[in-house]
């Protein structure tokens, strides 16, 4: 499904001070439980899609914050500096995507299918996540084409 999916989405933060555009080829669609993600989310996961970097346009001044990442890699969140809403994130490990929140795009985001868990290891039982998801301790393994 993730192959095909095509977005042209407007979405805001919580109080409109800054836009986000996304258009394009959603490149994959997952929910991850790190406790980063539990964190920012407010929940037991957070509902990801990753769009490549040109996909997304983002008008309005944002703050950003940058941490390490379990892999290794940096992750950075951009935010918007009166509200707080995250507006995407990004990581050194995969330099050619935005990361986005699915519920950015709330009441218009029926498309939105994830394919996996990444992280299960951190992923609390209470968070009910459907059981026929593929789940990964860490990241799904990488396959060669």
């Amino acid at each position: 499904m993730t192959r095909n999916t095509e977005i042209d989405l407007e979405a805001s933060c919580d109080c409109g001070a800054v836009q986000l555009h996304a258009s394009g080829r959603v490149v994959s669609m997952f929910q991850c439980g790190c406790q980063n993600c539990q964190k920012t989310s407010g929940s037991g996961h957070s509902s990801v899609l990753l769009m490549p970097v040109d996909a997304v346009r983002v008008t309005g001044a944002t703050k950003s914050f940058t941490r390490p990442a379990d892999s290794g890699a940096n992750f950075t969140r951009h935010f918007c500096p009166e509200c707080g809403t995250t507006l995407y994130a990004e990581s050194s490990r995969a330099p050619a995507f935005r990361i986005l929140l699915a519920g950015l795009f709330a009441g218009q985001n029926d498309w939105y299918a994830p394919n996996q868990l990444i992280f299960s290891r951190s992923h609390p039982d209470w968070d009910q996540i459907e059981s026929a998801l593929p789940r990964y301790q860490t990241y799904r393994p990488e396959t060669s084409a």
